[in-house]
């Protein structure tokens, strides 16, 4: 999926400027630089377009247009498996990954975010939220503290009591909203934007789960140098995008032993021998948990190689 953009097919008319404000399949609400709302179609049967995308529209009726170009992209973030992708956003400064002390969260999804994160160049935040549940706060926070040993920045709040200390880091950002179900990511919303009225839901204590309610991307614009996109809710997120000889770089810790570290220049880092990082590994120098989980990710990558090369 490139993030350049996607060529007009024609137009004779003017055009306005606009940016997707959410997407609903092939139907997008568009805000023009005017200020209009406007519901968007893409001409034809094309598609790739995501919420935060810059484009092109060509007003048709009234409160309708076509989206003629979808112009260059900063980035664009997605999820992706053998058989689709669906993208989330595009153009944002920061992805802000909400977890929660209840229910619990998955340290491997985490991982699937950074490196996606980190293949697109955008920077994180990581919130705690619901850290008003003292009482099983503290687990949480040691689950996170290896991301900070990392240098990823992470926030303790709690969204329903005090929002306040998310704000600064939403000061001149575009921002990217992203967890699992029941995290929170609502509530944030309904907190920093309260006319977004976004949907929230109790959690299942017996499931250990939140209930999926955000049923598409939608930004909302905090000030004028400030927005912040929310998206739903995602028990896993695929990076099948990412090419295999990219995914250790996703891993800001393995950096230091890539580029000739290895006794091979073409090692996986799976059990190659003199591997660098499974040398760091062993004297403690890395987590063991976090090179497990770009091994699978190495292995998943590898059988999707061979399933493609199958099918063709």
């Amino acid at each position: 999926m490139s993030s350049k953009g996607i060529v007009p097919t024609h137009s004779n008319s003017p055009l306005m400027k606009g940016q997707v404000t959410a997407a609903f399949g092939r139907q997008y609400e568009v805000k023009t630089s005017e200020g209009l709302i406007l519901t968007c179609y893409m001409r034809g049967k094309k598609g790739g377009i995501a919420c935060g995308d810059l484009v092109d529209i060509l007003p048709t009726t009234p409160g309708q247009g076509v989206i003629e170009t979808v112009l260059p992209r900063t980035n664009l973030f997605y999820r992706s498996d053998a058989f689709r992708q669906k993208l989330i956003a595009a153009n944002v400064t920061q992805l802000i990954i909400v977890v929660a002390v209840i229910p619990s969260f998955s340290e491997t999804l985490i991982d699937h975010y950074l490196v996606a994160a980190e293949n697109e160049r955008i920077k994180v935040l990581i919130v705690l939220n619901k850290c008003d549940l003292s009482e099983t706060a503290h687990t949480a926070i040691e689950k996170l503290a290896l991301y900070q040993q990392l240098g990823y920045p992470c926030l303790s709040i709690s969204a329903t009591n005090d929002i306040k200390p998310l704000i600064p880091y939403l000061h001149q950002q575009k921002s990217l909203l992203i967890g699992q179900s029941g995290m929170g990511k609502s509530t944030i919303i309904n907190a920093l934007i309260p006319e977004a009225r976004r949907a929230t839901s109790e959690i299942s204590l017996a499931l250990d789960s939140g209930r999926h309610t955000t049923t598409h991307a939608r930004l909302y614009a905090i000030d004028a140098d400030s927005s912040i996109i929310d998206s739903p809710g995602m028990q896993e997120f695929g990076i099948s995008h990412i090419d295999k000889t990219n995914l250790a770089r996703g891993f800001i810790e393995f950096r230091p032993y890539l580029g000739g570290s290895c006794k091979f220049s073409n090692c996986r880092h799976l059990s190659e021998p003199g591997c660098a990082l499974l040398l760091a590994a062993e004297k403690g120098e890395i987590s063991t948990r976090r090179l497990s989980v770009y091994q699978k990710m190495m292995e998943e990558a590898g059988r999707r190689k061979e399933w493609l090369a199958r099918s063709s």
